[in-house]
């Protein structure tokens, strides 16, 4: 008997996440969407271990994905999800988030 295993919770996140980064990424540089993305917010964190932002967490997941250069693969769309077709079956992101 084969048994299938499922995408957990925090792989379809991370999943969706690099999905909605690429279309992102794609898009033209004066869209609304994408400047309040990468905007610099000049506000100070808090002392301690500092929470992710969402950049850093992309960043995180696209080189789980696709190595150090995996954000020139984006702008090719079939290549993109290509990668993120195989990161799927391979449950690449299956790993737990911290």
């Amino acid at each position: 008997m084969h048994l299938l295993k499922k995408t957990t919770i925090t792989e379809t996140i991370r999943l969706n996440r690099l999905c909605c980064c690429g279309h992102v990424q794609r898009m033209e540089e004066n869209r609304i969407i994408k400047k309040v993305l990468y905007m610099n917010l000049e506000a100070t964190r808090l002392r301690g271990r500092s929470i992710n932002r969402w950049q850093d967490e992309v960043r995180e997941d696209g080189t789980l994905v696709g190595g150090k250069r995996w954000q020139e693969r984006v702008y090719n769309r079939e290549d993109w999800k290509k990668l993120l077709r195989m990161a799927r079956n391979r449950h690449i992101l299956h790993m737990s988030m911290e």
